[in-house]
């Protein structure tokens, strides 16, 4: 990926490192949304105006997960997904989880009296599904170091024992390679390495899935939600729109022309470069290679960084460092120089 169509899309600022907590946006998302503001101060919206940028955002979504756009649905945040897979599930379900799951993931489950929730190490995860786990919950990235799940072995592995699987692609859509399908249930929120505004995300529910319920039920899930304004009967989309909550609409604005971005970039792209920028400052201060673009440090220069404006994030005692698109072997240097 060149300097020269980096800079074409994006703002870039030295030494931004901190993608997996807010991922920047492209000039045109702001464009777009600086347009749309100024139409809102003038009147010149009308709500179902904002339905387009809706189906654009999702379509561009299947793009980057590899699924049909009828698998996709819209959420405002992870959780969201997390509680509707949790309560969709029978009394007594066995259900596992890794103890260093981001909280979103994790509390919907944890706080559901109904389920037995089993806690084990992200390591003893895959080992741990048999034929009594009923679901598996778990990040394709880990939040707090950028640990990369094993897909192909979890797919493998609940396949093999009849398990329901639950992934969280907040951390992974945008650089990982991914077909969501595989898994039963998906949830994103877009405002990290899909570029997107806080408030946009998607859940993807695979074609086989007929135990999931629409918990939030609304007039944005119904088949034709300007039908779906008033009274009975509730007629729910029947697809993974059925799950859909009522649009933020300036997010869905933005995310449609920021998710259309990474799509046309290319994932496997994205990937090459990101993880490579990774591996470069891997490779300057010494550490294994790995197969993420999060690299977290048990550095106690924390505050050094800082100072040199190196935006990073503390996340379980260490210091986080994501690279993206935007990021340059600058940045790398920048961060090797003062570590090293």
């Amino acid at each position: 990926m060149s300097d020269e169509s980096t800079t074409e899309h994006f703002a870039v600022g030295r030494g931004y490192l901190n993608t997996a907590s807010l991922g920047l946006p492209p000039r045109s998302t702001i464009e777009a949304m600086q347009t749309a503001l100024d139409d809102w101060l003038h009147g010149r919206w009308d709500a179902p105006d904002f339905d387009v940028h809706v189906d654009t955002a999702r379509a561009a979504y299947a793009r980057v997960v590899d699924v049909d756009v009828s698998r996709v649905g819209i959420l405002s945040q992870v959780s969201t997904a997390s509680g509707v897979v949790a309560a969709s599930l029978p009394e007594g379900s066995r259900v596992l989880v890794a103890e260093e799951e981001f909280s979103s993931l994790l509390y919907p489950f944890l706080n559901d009296r109904r389920l037995d929730v089993d806690v084990v190490t992200l390591d003893e995860l895959l080992d741990r599904i048999d034929d009594d786990v009923d679901l598996v919950a778990v990040s394709a990235v880990q939040s707090a170091d950028g640990r990369v799940t094993d897909l192909d072995a979890l797919a493998a592995a609940a396949e093999a024992h009849g398990v329901r699987t639950f992934v969280d692609l907040s951390q992974a859509a945008g650089w990982l390679r991914l077909q969501a399908d595989r898994f039963d249930v998906t949830a994103c929120g877009a405002y990290k390495w899909l570029c997107s505004p806080r408030g946009s995300g998607f859940i993807t529910v695979s074609e086989s899935v007929d135990w999931l319920r629409p918990m939030y039920p609304n007039w944005y899930s119904g088949d034709d939600p300007w039908q779906s304004l008033y009274g009975p009967p509730v007629q729910l989309a029947p697809d993974a729109r059925r799950f859909n909550v009522s649009p933020a609409w300036f997010d869905f604005l933005g995310a449609a022309n920021s998710v259309s971005l990474i799509a046309d970039l290319g994932v496997e792209a994205i990937a090459r470069h990101s993880v490579g920028l990774g591996n470069r400052l891997r490779e300057a201060l010494g550490i294994e290679p790995s197969n993420s673009p999060i690299v977290a440090l048990d550095t106690p220069h924390g505050g050094r960084l800082r100072e040199a404006g190196v935006k990073a994030a503390m996340r379980a005692g260490k210091v986080r460092l994501s690279f993206f698109i935007y990021n340059t072997e600058e940045d790398v240097d920048l961060v090797a120089d003062l570590l090293s």
